[in-house]
């Protein structure tokens, strides 16, 4: 198996960033098999989505609307609202797995992968990229 990190800076704000490329070069030539992808934190999590149609605006929205920065968390370190940053991962999981074939990520046409961080706390992620090759 192969593995690296990748840093990625997510800034201050919520966000739904593309890591697809960075996804695509780590494969490059590698043949058939299976990359694993995996975030490292409590308060972000990775999903596969079509973005820049307003799709990465809607994922932030619902999850403004299902997980809202107000007082009702028991976790409350942070930024007013972060408990649900915590919570975050159990519906925007931390890891995400996806076929190689020959050299390249086999996602559908409208598909990318993203880094979804809605703590402003933490400008910056660690991504874990391990292929695996059949």
């Amino acid at each position: 198996m192969r593995s690296e990190v990748i840093t990625v800076r997510t800034g201050s704000r919520p966000t739904v960033q593309d890591i697809t490329a960075e996804a695509e070069q780590f494969v490059a030539g590698q043949g058939d098999g299976l990359l694993h992808v995996f975030v490292p934190h409590a308060t972000a999590g990775l999903a596969i989505i079509e973005t820049g149609s307003g799709s990465d605006d809607d994922l932030l929205r619902a999850l403004d609307d299902l997980l809202p920065t107000d007082d009702r968390w028991q976790h409350r370190h942070g930024s007013p609202g972060h408990g649900r940053d915590h919570v975050l991962p159990a519906f925007v999981p931390p890891y995400a797995t996806l076929p190689v074939l020959d050299g390249r990520l086999a996602l559908g046409a409208w598909q990318s992968l993203t880094l979804v961080d809605t703590n402003g706390d933490n400008p910056t992620r660690q991504v874990r990229l391990s292929f695996l090759p059949a």
